[in-house]
Formats: C-alpha cells, sequence, structure tokens
C-alpha cells in the first residue's frame, strides 16, 4: 500500500438499532454494508457530501453477510453510483442479495417454530418488502482469500468468517489491518442482548481466527455491540479494544455453549415460558430480554446448539 487511506463511519437508524456503515476513501472508493434501503439517499449522501465526495464516486460495494440491514441499502446505492459499483458479496449469502424472499426462509425454518406466531410471515414479508431496496445480481462472488484492488497501490483482503451467517466476511484495508467485520463479532449482543448466530462451532472459530490469525489494528463492528456490563462499543475499536472484544466474545459463546449443552442433554421441555423451550438456559445466564422481538437472536443462537447436538 502507498498511501494511509482514511475510514469514515456512516451511521443510520433503524428502530432499536444503530446500523453502521463505512467509507473507504481510497482511489476506487468503497463502502462496506449499506444498511437499509432508506441509508444510502437519507445518510450517505450528505455524510458524502460533508466530505467533499460524492456517492457517484463509489466504486465497491463490500457486503460483509446477506442480513437485511447489512444489504437492504445495495439496490439503492448501486443506482445512486450509476450502477457503476461493483457489488461483493460472499456466494454462500448471495441469494439473500438476488431475492427478497430468501429472508422468509430462516424465520420459517428456524424462528417461526418457536415463536408461534401466526402473523409472523406476513409481518416478514412485509418487512423484506420495506428494507430492501431492490434485488440484485452481485458482480464478484468471494469465498475468502481475494484481494480487491481499491486503485493507488490500495488493496482490500478477504476473510471467511462463517458462524453469523454461513456467508459472513471480514474486509481488511491491507498495511493497516483495519478489519470490518459486520455482525460476525456479536461480544454480549446488540438492542436484544443476545448474541446472534446461526452456527456455533463455525462462529467460535472465525472468533478464534480472527484474534490469532487477523489480529485487527483496528475493528469496525455493524452494529453498537455491548460489553459485559452492558455498555456499548464505540463504532471504531483500538487494537486492545478489539481483542477484548474477541475474547469476551469467545468467553460468552462458551458460556452459552455449556448452558445450551446442558439444556438439550436433560431433554427440551415445552412450557409457558417466553424462553421455550430454552427456558434453562435464559436462566441460567440470567438473559431477561425479550426473546419475541425481531430478529430475535436467543431462538437463532439456541437452534444452532440444538442442531449442532442433533448432528443435523
Amino acid at each position: 500500500m502507498t498511501q494511509d487511506v482514511k475510514i469514515h463511519p456512516l451511521e443510520s437508524p433503524w428502530g432499536r438499532f444503530g446500523l453502521y456503515s463505512f467509507f473507504i476513501d481510497a482511489p476506487e472508493p468503497a463502502i462496506v454494508d449499506t444498511g437499509i434501503s432508506s441509508s444510502p439517499a437519507d445518510g450517505m449522501v450528505p455524510a458524502l457530501e460533508a466530505l467533499g465526495r460524492s456517492i457517484r464516486d463509489v466504486r465497491w460495494i463490500l457486503l460483509t453477510h446477506g442480513h437485511i440491514d447489512h444489504l437492504g441499502g445495495a439496490r439503492a446505492l448501486w443506482e445512486l453510483t450509476g450502477r457503476r459499483a461493483q457489488v461483493v458479496i460472499h456466494e454462500a449469502d448471495a441469494p439473500l442479495l438476488r431475492s427478497r424472499d430468501r429472508h422468509l426462509d430462516q424465520y420459517v425454518d428456524v424462528r417461526q417454530q418457536y415463536l408461534k406466531d401466526p402473523e409472523g410471515v406476513a409481518e416478514q414479508t412485509k418487512t423484506a418488502r420495506a428494507v430492501i431496496s431492490g434485488e440484485l445480481e452481485p458482480t464478484m462472488l468471494v469465498r475468502g482469500g481475494e484481494r480487491l484492488s481499491l486503485g493507488g497501490g490500495v488493496s482490500v483482503s478477504v476473510h471467511s468468517v462463517p458462524g453469523h451467517t454461513a456467508g459472513s466476511v471480514a474486509y481488511v484495508v491491507d498495511g493497516q489491518n483495519d478489519v470490518f467485520v459486520g455482525d460476525a463479532v456479536q461480544v454480549h449482543g446488540a438492542a436484544n442482548g443476545f448474541p446472534g448466530y446461526e452456527d456455533p462451532a463455525a462462529y467460535r472459530a472465525s472468533l478464534r481466527y480472527l484474534l490469532d490469525q487477523v489480529r485487527p489494528g483496528h475493528l469496525y463492528l455493524g452494529h453498537p455491540y455491548r460489553r459485559s456490563d452492558g455498555e456499548p462499543y464505540g463504532v471504531e475499536l483500538d487494537a486492545g479494544q478489539a481483542r477484548e472484544a474477541l475474547q469476551e466474545s469467545l468467553d460468552i459463546e462458551a458460556r452459552i455453549a455449556g448452558a445450551a449443552a446442558r439444556c438439550l442433554q436433560d431433554g427440551l421441555r415445552e412450557t409457558d415460558s417466553v424462553y421455550s423451550p430454552f427456558e434453562p438456559v435464559a436462566r441460567e445466564l440470567g438473559y431477561t430480554g425479550n426473546p419475541t422481538l425481531e430478529p430475535s437472536p436467543f431462538f437463532t443462537t439456541l437452534d444452532g446448539y440444538r442442531r449442532l447436538h442433533s448432528g443435523s
């Protein structure tokens, strides 16, 4: 790399969540993650104008994973660049960019069996229509191991960090070790107060890989994820804070894994508890959040341990 690259956080609100995107001010500028459908026009355009840049300057749209609050604005942003930006996503999460309907799959396959909300599918469909700006064919599929040239000797390396989703990736600005992980590092979770990941074993391995191999100089998170005391981390973590967040994420995952294993060994029982059938896990961990609030990481995560335990 022949020059220092400035990183500018771009924040947009959505309900209980703060959504973070990032502008990499390279010769071929990039935006990491796109928020929801309104984020590009309402947040990114004025933010870039304040920096003396135009949304039409953007040449790369780098998606860390396929959830609606990270790719919902992709189509809108791509249109605002004059359809010139390259849109990058891991091949495993690409179906979520190509089709709004794919966002219903996890709800139907996972959360609906626990939430048992007769209006759930209709609500999820409505949300996907409102929050995702449009379906889009990616211009570049990645698996991890690729290096993207942003001009002027600036490059970004792609690292596969599955767990939160199968196609979660980290983007690393080479030479600066600025690391963008989206939701691959959950700590204690964001607004719902519980870490969310689909595949516990992959999530654990990815955290270890980030801690031991990538070793971020700066770590950029997708939301204001919380410490054990409930206070959120900032938008940019220095090297020490990054190590702390990664180690704490590993420690929390180990606690959840232990509680889940004991619950599953005793056998799942349906009860009147809002946490059913994982009420013993919530009790052991002291979790008192509302697991019915979407995106309900409690049930997504515990279903991952259930599948791991059953070998499915």
